[in-house]
């Protein structure tokens, strides 16, 4: 198992000069990957681009490219692009978003998400490779029938044509796909006491591909908090929790709602969505279980650490991303380096 660093997006509390002393550091330190996010605000390319240049080895993830926001041709440049400037750094990310942001802030309809992710990783694809994209789906029509359009084709050769695809999952059935069509999934909320049933989904995509799960890169992102205090270092954790349980969707479509329901949080997870959604943020974020975020994060003394560390090793994760819950770059800082001193303390390093 590898190192990643989750840097998230930008935010009112969080600096650039923060992200790249960040990303810098995990370099240093020998993280393999750091991912960039993005949402409605900061973009996840802009990002990336201003950080390869300033990095040297660590390899550069979008966490995600947004498909809703981009045509797949153009994402298909981008990576090109930004994998080429980087010297075949880049790890390309994708994911449908859900539906508030896709169809509030890109205008773009969030029915049938995994024909349309499907389709879309099919033209990335092809573009990549070189290949006259050609494609008539029923989301995408390559070129348009009737007009003037022709096939057309990367019009530079990248450093490389099987940049390795990511794609952000949460439902059973977007496991699958994940498993069939790209060569990693994007986890959050992965509990390595609960990832089986994730991994068996992921597995069962593959099989239908004639693979099996070796070589493919199971990510999960967990938050990191250090300290003696577990309750104190858990409240850390809980507004992020409450977000994405109850206010991330509507109340009839939040996924990561559905992740605690499958996990065993059913009643739990109504009441963060009621509280929540009755705009009770810190309300909502106390009623989150301390075992769900114990389950879901890295909490506690530098032996936690190292102890859940081989727990992620041993569920099948290829890449533990740790993004710290922090208040400053110092204690950033020092939060990458605690973590890449019990990693190499744990032996899980492959």
């Amino acid at each position: 198992m590898r190192l990643g660093l989750s840097l998230g997006y930008q935010t009112a509390w969080s600096t650039p000069a923060d992200h790249l002393a960040m990303a810098r550091e995990a370099d240093r330190l020998g993280y393999s990957v750091l991912w960039a996010a993005e949402a409605y605000g900061s973009d996840t390319v802009s990002m990336l681009g201003w950080i390869a240049g300033q990095t040297e080895r660590i390899d550069l993830g979008a966490a995600v490219m947004q498909i809703p926001a981009r045509t797949p041709a153009m994402t298909a440049m981008t990576a090109a692009t930004l994998d080429t400037l980087s010297g075949g750094r880049f790890r390309l990310g994708l994911g449908v978003s859900g539906p508030q942001v896709s169809e509030g802030w890109h205008g773009v309809r969030f029915a049938k998400p995994l024909g349309r992710t499907r389709e879309y990783v099919d033209v990335v694809k092809l573009a990549l490779a070189r290949e006259p994209v050609s494609y008539q789906g029923e989301h995408h029509q390559l070129p348009l029938p009737g007009g003037a359009g022709k096939a057309l084709k990367l019009g530079f050769r990248p450093l490389r044509s099987d940049i390795p695809i990511y794609l952000a999952a949460v439902g059973p059935k977007n496991l699958e796909l994940a498993g069939e069509v790209a060569d990693g999934w994007l986890g959050i909320f992965v509990a390595p006491d609960a990832a089986g049933d994730q991994l068996a989904q992921i597995a069962a995509g593959r099989a239908r591909v004639g693979k099996d799960l070796s070589g493919f890169d199971v990510v999960a992102s967990a938050p990191v908090v250090i300290g003696d205090d577990l309750d104190a270092c858990a409240d850390v954790v809980r507004p992020y929790a409450a977000l994405y349980v109850g206010g991330m969707g509507s109340r009839e479509q939040n996924f990561y709602n559905g992740i605690a329901v499958r996990m065993g949080y059913a009643d739990e997870a109504k009441l963060v969505q009621d509280l929540y959604l009755s705009r009770r943020p810190a309300e909502a974020a106390a009623a989150v279980p301390r075992d769900f975020i114990e389950r879901t994060s890295i909490i506690g003394t530098r032996e936690h650490v190292v102890r859940r560390i081989r727990e992620y090793a041993e569920a099948g994760v290829g890449t533990l991303s740790i993004s710290p819950y922090v208040g400053d770059l110092k204690s950033g800082l020092d939060t990458l380096r605690i973590v890449a001193e019990a990693y190499a303390e744990s032996g899980v390093a492959s």
